[in-house]
């Protein structure tokens, strides 16, 4: 250690300094003491002891140092927490600051932090503000572009398409931390874990979502509201609905939602009031309409269902829904002329929807155009190779009107796209069932139960079952599969009566007669009325000009519901040519299937399909899926499948 004189100097040999300046002391000559309180950018380091101001302590002492240096060191401590540089060694600082004390005092008093440098270091530790590689970038994680999230969120929705659920659920999990108050990455997480089967789980990012958006988000309320409905849960599902109107009172898929629940409770006249209510606030949409029309048919008031329709597709022409929905209409009215036109306008909207394929083969077929349905629903399998629903509804077509060893390739196919598609395994069970392979129809039934056995599909499994064992002589085990289908779906009028024929067969009037009895008892009596027309289509139809012309309307309107309904010739002949004149088309001096209508050019030109070649891609479609066509947009997309009637 240096020693130092004891001699005093008369002057000084440093310049004075200002206190933005750095001082350095000389180790030569004794330093008066030299105290202030003016802020200095580094440590300033005590003077060395002298006889005249030697503290009566020892200055080596570690707990009397760290009292004398309390109040400067608490200065430089904030000092250093405005800067945030905690990785840096407080030692290391005065070192750096030009100071030769840790030669005068001893390294070993400048080298151990004091106390408040001790808590304050493992402070730093703990919080994650001060760790070293955040304090390296500025000390704060930077949030992503907002651009970030679009582009994840699109990356999920592939990854769902492909069913890579897991992957998807992470990049929307990181969505959820960065952006917690954008509502897209809580619905589409939640949708995702919906078709996964885990519905607690997709409750509890519904409520995580709905809580992080305040309850602003609508959407997440609808959602919310649609998977209690799915579960049961119908009084919660009203909350949440009414929620969500209360959120945003012109989310038209909350008013929509929540009319289509009452109408599945039966409640008619308070949906259609909701309806109302989404028209009023939303203006006019083609899926209000479009129900609105449903009613209107049910009710056989055919010409306010006709121009519901054509409200529908005015707000949306293309909307393959209405297109679909109005076509279904004309069929049961038996117009089958104006159902194509209707199926050609379908397609035409949306070249790829599987629906629109697979309604208007079926509907071909059933009329007897067995190629053309046969043809239709290839190109429907062409165009979506990943769809079930064609593929079974093709082998059903196949069984009746060619082979049963074809019709099993193309349902093994199918089972093999979704092992999880209910009505696949129930129709093989039925066709293996008339082919009078008993067992393996027992099989397939178990198989399709085994997926769920509280859905409509597993009632129309086990009445199916039921008269398998039926006809198989096993009356108890029939009456069983009977009242399991009932207690799913007590409104089927097919299972009741099957019941009571059974019952009827072995001699039991009484018991039969008791079935019948029930079913009329437990019936739900859906009351609805005309009267809600007059004054309403002021409310769903905003084209009209005047309040004149809307009286008028309503006038005709009423007038032609109270008309006496018109036999089949006379529809044939004389509706047809007012709805041809609606659409645009022409007078029906076409020929073929009743218009210009050119499917083989359509599918070669719009969806590069050639027609020659669909019975390879059939083929093909077995081992590996074909290319699919990439359209430049999705219009309108639905998880709910279409199935095709099993006889």
């Amino acid at each position: 250690m240096r020693l130092f004189s004891t001699s005093s100097s008369p002057k000084p040999n440093f310049p004075l300094f200002s206190p933005s300046q750095n001082p350095k002391r000389s180790t030569s000559k004794t330093i008066p003491p030299f105290k202030t309180r003016l802020p200095s950018p580094s440590f300033l380091s005590l003077p060395p002891c002298t006889a005249n101001n030697c503290p009566p302590f020892p200055v080596l002492d570690q707990e009397a140092d760290r009292e004398d240096s309390l109040e400067p060191k608490q200065d430089t401590f904030k000092k250093v927490l405005v800067v945030r540089r905690p990785v840096m060694d407080v030692s290391g600082e005065e070192n750096d600051d030009g100071s030769e004390d840790g030669e005068a005092e001893g390294d070993d008093v400048i080298s151990k932090p004091s106390g408040i440098d001790a808590g304050l270091e493992e402070f730093a530790k703990k919080m994650p503000l001060f760790e070293p590689e955040r304090g390296e970038s500025g000390g704060t994680l930077e949030k992503p572009l907002a651009v970030n999230l679009d582009l994840s969120l699109y990356k999920a929705r592939v990854l769902a398409r492909k069913y890579r659920y897991e992957e998807a659920e992470k990049i929307l999990e990181k969505c959820i931390y960065y952006w917690p108050e954008d509502g897209r990455s809580y619905v589409t997480l939640g949708k995702i874990l919906s078709k996964q089967a885990k519905r607690t789980e997709a409750r509890a990012v519904y409520e995580r979502g709905c809580q992080a958006t305040q309850g602003e988000n609508p959407y997440i309320w609808q959602c919310w509201a649609v998977l209690e409905n799915k579960m049961g849960n119908i009084r919660r599902a009203r909350e949440l609905f009414d929620a969500a109107t209360v959120a945003d009172k012109r989310h038209i898929a909350a008013w929509h939602g929540w009319a289509v629940l009452e109408l599945k409770q039966g409640n008619v006249k308070k949906a259609r009031h909701l309806l109302a209510k989404g028209l009023k606030f939303c203006g006019g949409n083609e899926y209000v309409y479009q129900t609105l029309a449903l009613l209107e048919a049910k009710a056989n008031r055919y010409e306010q269902a006709r121009y519901l329709f054509r409200q529908a597709t005015k707000c949306n022409p293309k909307s393959c829904a209405s297109w679909l929905a109005w076509a279904q209409l004309e069929v049961q009215q038996e117009n089958n002329r104006s159902a194509r036109l209707l199926f050609e306008k379908a397609v035409q909207a949306s070249p790829k929807n599987r629906f629109a394929w697979h309604v208007w083969g079926v509907f071909e077929a059933n009329i007897g155009n067995v190629d053309m349905g046969r043809k239709l629903l290839k190109i429907g399998h062409a165009l979506n190779p990943r769809d079930p629903v064609l593929l079974q509804s093709l082998a059903l077509l196949e069984y009746k009107h060619s082979t049963a060893n074809l019709a099993r390739v193309l349902f093994r196919r199918a089972s093999e796209l979704d092992p999880r598609h209910q009505p696949v395994w129930i129709a093989w069970g039925w066709m293996e069932w008339k082919e009078g392979n008993i067992s393996t129809a027992r099989e397939l039934y178990q198989r399709a139960l085994s997926i769920d056995s509280t859905t409509e599909s597993a009632a129309r499994c086990l009445q199916a079952w039921g008269v398998l064992e039926q006809r198989a002589g096993n009356l108890s085990a029939a009456r069983r599969l009977f009242r399991s289908s009932l207690n799913i779906n007590s409104q089927s009028y097919v299972t009741w009566m099957t019941w009571a024929a059974l019952e009827e067969d072995q001699g039991n009037s009484v018991r039969a007669e008791e079935i019948r009895n029930l079913y009329f008892q437990q019936r739900t009596e859906v009351v609805d009325d005309a009267s809600w027309v007059t004054g309403f289509l002021d409310v769903i139809d905003p084209a009209l000009d005047s309040i004149k012309r809307l009286l008028n309307l309503d006038q005709g309107l009423i007038n032609k519901a109270r008309e006496p309904s018109k036999d089949a010739e006379s529809i044939e002949d004389g509706a047809e040519e007012p709805f041809l004149t609606t659409l645009g088309l022409n007078d029906g001096n076409d020929i073929g299937y009743g218009s210009r209508f050119d499917l083989n050019a359509f599918i070669k030109d719009k969806l590069s399909l050639d027609p020659s070649k669909l019975d390879l891609l059939m083929e093909n479609s077995g081992n590996s899926s074909p290319k699919r066509v990439t359209s430049p947009r999705r219009m309108w997309r639905s998880q709910n499948r279409t199935t095709m009637t099993l006889p």
